[in-house]
């Protein structure tokens, strides 16, 4: 083989591999940085290993907010509207966090109680905002 096309050949051979290597980097990178989290529903089919550390989504349900006088303990109870697992959670609430809105929680699963032990809530927004001033003029404030 001519001495140039051997360089060629390695030289792409190089830029192949090095490209392969980066590629699978930057895969291995992204998939430990997606926060996925569980519906009430996929936690009760197939509930994830005791002590690790989870995130679970629904809707809050209507009526279930209980917080536990003198203290910053809060119990709730998330729901996909087929099945509930129950939450509790001991810290500040998001200003958005109500009851019939949807929320994040990230803690640890309890499948003996069916209950969840949140270190962290986030409570997801409506993707639908629209500023006072319209919402009043639209209802003829």
């Amino acid at each position: 083989m001519i001495k140039i096309r051997r360089n060629r050949l390695y030289a792409v051979l190089f830029i192949v591999s090095s490209s392969a290597v980066a590629v699978g980097l930057v895969l291995i990178a992204l998939n430990q940085n997606i926060n996925l989290f569980y519906s009430p529903s996929e936690l009760l089919e197939s509930g994830p290993l005791k002590n690790k550390s989870i995130r679970i989504g629904g809707l809050v349900e209507k009526g279930s907010l209980n917080r536990v006088s003198d203290s910053l303990e809060v119990n709730f109870i998330i729901t996909d509207l087929k099945e509930k697992v129950a939450v509790k959670y001991s810290g500040i609430l998001p200003d958005l966090f109500k009851e019939d809105a949807g929320v994040v929680a990230t803690g640890y699963y309890d499948k003996n109680n069916n209950s969840f032990q949140a270190f962290e809530i986030l409570a997801k927004h409506d993707e639908n905002y629209e500023p006072k001033e319209v919402v009043n003029a639209l209802e003829g404030k």
